[in-house]
């Protein structure tokens, strides 16, 4: 489904990604590992065309995608939920979640509505909280709200970054359980994330970045018995 090749990434004259090389099938997921910097979020954001590659290529479903816009790479079929959350603190949750809908591929009336129906089954809070401001929902909601946005562009392969991070232990369980019941539901899932226990857990394979380097992979059930996974990420 989306295969990167050579990717190599800067910030102005800084090289942050060298020659970057995975792929995903459809159906997997498939986890991204590394420290602070080591240029996860640089990868789906260059995926998604919010940063420029200076070299290399990215293939989704056998199309080129790179140098293309954030909202076209959308309208392809990929959506980014991003570090942060980035909701729309003054505006209801409902109206973030039309926004997702926004671009052509989820526009059309009657499939907005139904992507509507999906994604408030999946997240009952988010029913309960349709008219409350976004920026008045606890962390962990507006995760929910975050993820539940991205999904209202019907997206065929969903990007998660750091989706766990300032969440509560209960919480992050219950992010994981969602991404898990999502791949379920057909969506294939690339997730970059440092809790990497439960990230190795749900994941059909993974890959550890470091310094901007693919320096290991393998499936997600053999990397957690690694032996410098255990050393450099779980404290073992």
């Amino acid at each position: 489904m989306l295969d990167i090749k050579d990717l190599s990434v800067y910030y102005d004259k800084v090289q942050v990604l060298w020659d970057v090389s995975f792929g995903i099938e459809e159906g997997e997921v498939v986890t991204l590992l590394g420290s602070n910097g080591a240029g996860k979020s640089t990868t789906v954001k260059t995926i998604q065309g919010l940063l420029k590659s200076k070299t290399g290529s990215i293939r989704f479903e056998d199309k080129h995608i790179e140098g293309l816009p954030a909202y076209k790479v959308v309208n392809e079929g990929i959506a980014l939920v991003p570090e942060g959350r980035e909701i729309f603190p003054k505006m209801s949750v409902l109206e973030n979640l039309v926004l997702g809908a926004y671009v052509p591929r989820a526009r059309a009336k009657e499939l907005r509505e139904q992507n509507l129906e999906w994604v408030l089954k999946l997240f009952p809070k988010l029913e309960e909280r349709k008219k409350q401001l976004a920026g008045t929902m606890s962390g962990g909601e507006q995760q929910m709200l975050a993820i539940a946005r991205a999904l209202m562009s019907k997206p065929k392969l969903l990007m998660l970054d750091e989706p766990s991070l300032g969440l509560a232990p209960v919480i992050v369980l219950q992010v994981f359980d969602i991404i898990k019941k999502l791949n379920e539901e057909g969506v294939t899932i690339l997730l970059v994330e440092q809790n990497i226990h439960h990230a190795l857990e749900i994941s059909d394979r993974a890959y550890v970045l470091e310094k901007g380097r693919i320096i290991l992979q393998g499936k997600g059930s053999e990397l957690l018995d690694d032996e410098y996974v255990k050393n450099a990420y779980l404290g073992i």
